[in-house]
């Protein structure tokens, strides 16, 4: 069964300090970064000030290559791809939840973005807590993790 998606097409990109793979953060910091939406799409951000917190998609564009079981850099244990935040996937997507600072026309100040220079964003949606908390969840694996 062939299902594969034809094209994508990216609303715009990131300008980040970090310039290769190997500077990224794992999950983000502090550090400021901004995200530059297309002019063909910069009406798409009405209202959008008014959101604390967005969700970003993004293609990870200098991945390359995976495997199923990986073992991830602050643990010792293997575990398989789909339980890890990996960026090497079958589809290399990222996903963010970051905290808008401000928007100046088509530019979003963001900060905890874990992209590089020129990583071509794919969407946007508003980080809605009443939807998206969920207090009762449970982290698998990583349930006794300590935060690094």
């Amino acid at each position: 069964m062939n299902n594969s998606i034809s094209s994508l097409t990216p609303i715009g990109h990131v300008h980040s300090i970090y310039r290769t793979i190997g500077e990224a953060p794992r999950q983000g910091t502090n550090e400021h970064a901004t995200i530059e939406i297309f002019p063909d799409f910069e009406q798409g951000l009405q209202d959008i000030e008014e959101f604390s917190h967005l969700y970003i998609v993004y293609w990870l564009h200098q991945s390359s290559g995976y495997t199923l079981i990986v073992q991830p850099p602050w643990q010792t244990g293997r575990h398989g791809l789909f339980t890890t935040r990996s960026p090497h996937r079958p589809n290399p997507l990222g996903l963010s939840v970051v905290q808008l600072v401000k928007r100046t026309q088509n530019i979003l100040e963001v900060t905890n973005l874990d992209a590089i220079e020129g990583t071509p964003v794919l969407d946007i949606k508003p980080y809605i807590k009443r939807l998206d908390c969920h207090p009762d969840s449970t982290d698998g694996w990583a349930e006794n993790l300590e935060s690094k």
